[in-house]
C-alpha cells in the first residue's frame, strides 16, 4: 500500500482499472509490486525488471510473473515471495494462478486479479476455494509451509484509491479455505 500512496504510482495504476486496460493494470501493478519488494530488501525478478542475482539471469523464473529473493552469498535459493498478477476476467485463468504459486516453494505466495465490481468478490474466492484448494486436499493443506493470500482489486472502490480498492484474503491452511483480512 505504501508503493501506491504516491501519485506517480497511484494514478496510472487507479486510471487502467476504471477503463478496465487491464494489460496497462498488470503493467502498472506490477512496477508497485517491484517497488515493495526493494522497499523491504529483497531482490525480484518481472516483466522488464531482469534479475541478475542468481546465476542464470531472467525477467521471469519458472513462469511466474515475479519471484523475490532474500539477501544472501548462495548462488542458488529458493525465493521468499512468489506473486502472479493475473488481469484475465476468465475464472480458470485465475484459478491457474493461484495453483501456480500454490505449486512453488516459498514463504509467501501472492495472486493479484481484477473484478469489476466487490460483488464479484466473494463469487470468486468460493470457486477457488471449491476448485483449487479443495482439490490440494487437506494433508497437503496443512503441510503447506508460508503464506497464501489472494488480493482482488475492483473499480467500484476507486474513489478511495488505494484504500478500499484492494480485498484481501489469506489461506487458512488447516481449514483449507480463505479468510478475509
Amino acid at each position: 500500500m505504501e508503493a501506491l500512496k504516491t501519485y506517480e504510482q497511484a494514478n496510472p495504476l487507479k486510471e487502467a482499472s476504471i477503463q478496465e486496460r487491464l494489460g496497462e493494470w498488470t503493467k502498472e501493478l506490477t512496477h508497485a509490486v517491484i517497488r515493495t519488494c526493494e522497499d523491504v530488501g529483497w531482490k525480484a525478478s518481472a516483466k522488464r525488471h531482469r534479475l541478475e542475482l542468481l546465476p542464470v539471469h531472467r525477467d521471469e523464473y519458472l513462469g511466474l510473473d515475479i519471484m523475490a529473493f532474500d539477501e544472501g552469498d548462495k548462488r542458488w535459493r529458493f525465493p521468499v515471495a512468489v506473486m502472479e498478477l493475473e488481469n484475465s476476467k476468465n475464472n480458470d485463468y485465475i484459478a491457474y494462478s493461484l495453483w501456480k504459486v500454490l505449486s512453488t516453494r516459498a514463504d509467501l505466495r501472492i495472486v493479484f486479479c481484477y473484478r469489476r465490481k466487490p460483488e464479484e468478490c466473494a463469487k470468486l474466492v468460493r470457486f477457488l476455494t471449491d476448485d483449487v484448494i479443495q482439490a490440494i486436499g487437506l494433508k497437503y493443506l496443512v503441510e503447506l509451509q508460508g503464506e497464501t493470500v489472494l488480493v482482488i482489486g475492483s473499480r467500484d472502490e476507486s474513489a478511495t484509491f488505494p484504500y478500499g480498492f484492494f480485498k484481501w484474503w489469506k489461506l487458512d491452511n488447516n481449514l483449507g479455505k480463505f479468510i478475509s483480512i
